[in-house]
């Protein structure tokens, strides 16, 4: 069960990771990306951060490289946006899940073509 707090802490998480990184974070291989979902353990220690990018493969490899590389720096923003005892890890990961939908919708449109020819 999630606890308000770890939900607040996601929540304002995700706001304040979207404008750091779009606005103070200036690595060139960092693309064009949306923070889609923010996971904070129960005990806050860990916050994992899906992001989706928009590119190919490298470019995706390229910005995870950028964002990881400016982890340490994310982090003590998060700090001062976010009153917490301790600023949780952040560990990224694509979000599979965009991707998955929009396959299906892709796919979906194909169908729906093939059956209008």
């Amino acid at each position: 069960m999630m606890s308000k707090r770890v939900n607040r802490v996601s929540e304002q998480m995700k706001k304040e990771l979207g404008d750091i990184i779009t606005q103070k974070v200036k690595d060139p291989r960092i693309g064009f990306i949306t923070v889609t979902d923010v996971e904070v353990t129960g005990d806050l220690q860990d916050a994992t951060v899906f992001i989706s990018v928009l590119g190919n493969e490298k470019e995706k490899e390229d910005t995870l490289t950028g964002l990881n590389k400016a982890k340490g720096f994310i982090r003590s923003e998060v700090g001062k946006r976010i009153r917490l005892r301790k600023v949780p890890e952040i560990m990224f990961e694509f979000d599979e899940s965009i991707e998955y939908g929009n396959k299906i919708q892709s796919l979906l449109q194909q169908v729906n073509e093939e059956n209008h020819e």
